[in-house]
């Protein structure tokens, strides 16, 4: 089963990356997965530690949600924290944020990333990097 954790604030943004990735899953035929949803970095870690023994496979997380953490982002902290878990050194981590300098920040944390305004516009190059992260 392939696992994958969404990590936003903001509610059409859940749903915008939640009905992406159930399209993927049809385009592949992928019938076995498991979606799940958190609105917070603090949120996101509290599902980390509940799974981790069965780690996700892929998570999607924002930069920019609770402000908790400055003077780094929660999804930065958030990311941080799911490294230091050895059982998801292999899940892979795409950054979708619409931050400024979320290239470097994805540099730093060996993610992957996708701007927010790409997403939006370029959706099969969004898809093909769900599909390649999930390989």
């Amino acid at each position: 089963m392939k696992k994958i954790l969404v990590v936003d604030d903001s509610p059409a943004w859940r749903v915008f990356h939640k009905n992406n990735l159930e399209e993927v899953f049809i385009e592949t035929g992928t019938t076995d997965y498991k979606i799940d949803i958190a609105d917070s970095g603090r949120s996101g870690y509290d599902f980390v530690m509940q799974n981790h023994d069965s780690p996700y496979d892929l998570i999607i997380s924002d930069l920019q949600m609770e402000e908790d953490f400055e003077p780094k982002y929660a999804g930065e902290w958030f990311i941080e924290q799911v490294g230091t878990f050895s059982k998801y050194f292999n899940t892979k981590i795409i950054i979708c944020s619409g931050c400024y300098n979320i290239k470097q920040i994805a540099e730093t944390l060996h993610t992957d990333y996708i701007p927010k305004r790409i997403a939006v516009s370029d959706i099969n190059g969004y898809k093909d990097s769900i599909i390649n992260n999930l390989k």
